[in-house]
């Protein structure tokens, strides 16, 4: 694999906050799979109980303060999670590093799309010092993707991990990484380097449904990633994720979720899908909260360490507490 991917020539470059690329319709204009906008009789009216705790704006904007003061990303903010209100109500972020812009263009997702601009050789520190203003315990660091990187951005991972241990010693870190696309030899030694605690790669879907969500990665090459993460270190808990509602059937969901456990994933998130725009892949279906529940008590009989399910649930909701239970039950 090159530097650069070539289709990535002629894109938008990023800012230093990286709020430039393209969104919405503009970036998912060029993906293998047409998506037909949902027309307004076609779109699933929201279910009642699927609502967000309301935005804390106080306690938001000060989170915020600190990002912007540190020239961070938060993916809570870039993919518009429901629960940022609550997350940052309690004093806690998922830091997304290498950027604001990303090298693919998946259509369940917003987070902007186009040519990255380098590395930052400061952002380590700079993630150091804004967990150490926060207050943090635990912190998930994830990152968008960077396939024009020779290692996937592996390498700057492991030194985000090792800049936030030195700064706050016994914080637990989680690093929710990329799929590296075909060099996991490459990025896993890269990784050695700063082990995290927890290693999270979500799958997102189930196999059939690869081709229109998630263009550019390949199924078995995720699991493939989680399975020789444990492996390189047995010490890792590993953990991965799904979204519920893209057209996927019960069967199909419970069939992945045996693949995930087939290959050393411990830890399992399930969250219902929300489209960002009309223009992203349409919500097939909604799950109510006892089908969830379903689908956790599946998991646990597989033999995962922990599930979290539940409607608003994304992969780094309730981090802690999800790899405080994990380790109990092992």
């Amino acid at each position: 694999m090159g530097e650069v991917v070539s289709q990535e020539a002629a894109l938008p470059g990023d800012t230093a906050l990286g709020q430039h690329g393209l969104r919405s319709r503009d970036k998912l204009a060029r993906i293998p799979v047409k998506i037909v906008p949902a027309s307004a009789g076609e779109t699933l009216p929201k279910p009642s109980w699927l609502r967000a705790r309301p935005l804390m704006s106080t306690t938001v904007a000060a989170v915020a303060a600190v990002l912007r003061e540190h020239r961070l990303h938060s993916v809570c903010e870039e993919a518009m999670c429901p629960n940022i209100g609550e997350c940052f109500a309690q004093r806690t972020a998922t830091f997304m590093i290498m950027g604001g812009l990303c090298t693919r263009r998946c259509p369940f997702c917003d987070v902007a799309h186009g040519r990255p601009a380098p590395l930052d050789a400061d952002e380590p520190a700079h993630l150091a010092s804004a967990v150490a203003a926060l207050g943090l315990r635990h912190v998930v660091i994830t990152s968008v993707d960077r396939d024009n990187l020779r290692d996937g951005g592996a390498g700057h991972f492991a030194q985000c991990v090792a800049q936030v241990r030195a700064r706050v010693p016994g914080i637990g870190v989680e690093i929710l990484t990329p799929d590296f696309r075909g060099r996991i030899d490459r990025a896993l030694d890269a990784l050695s380097v700063a082990w995290p605690d927890v290693f999270n790669h979500n799958v997102e879907t189930v196999p059939s449904l690869y081709r229109a969500a998630r263009p550019g990665a390949d199924y078995l090459g995720s699991l493939a990633l989680l399975a020789r993460a444990k492996a390189a270190n047995a010490a890792l808990v590993t953990k991965s994720g799904l979204m519920v509602g893209l057209g996927e059937t019960d069967a199909q969901l419970l069939a992945t979720m045996r693949d995930l456990r087939a290959h050393d994933v411990e830890v399992l998130t399930i969250g219902q899908y929300l489209a960002p725009s009309r223009f992203h892949l349409p919500v097939r279906r909604y799950l109510p909260p006892g089908e969830f529940a379903a689908l956790r008590e599946a998991g646990l009989q597989m033999g995962f360490r922990e599930v979290v399910a539940g409607p608003l649930v994304r992969s780094s909701y309730h981090a802690a507490q999800t790899v405080e239970a994990a380790r109990n039950a092992g």
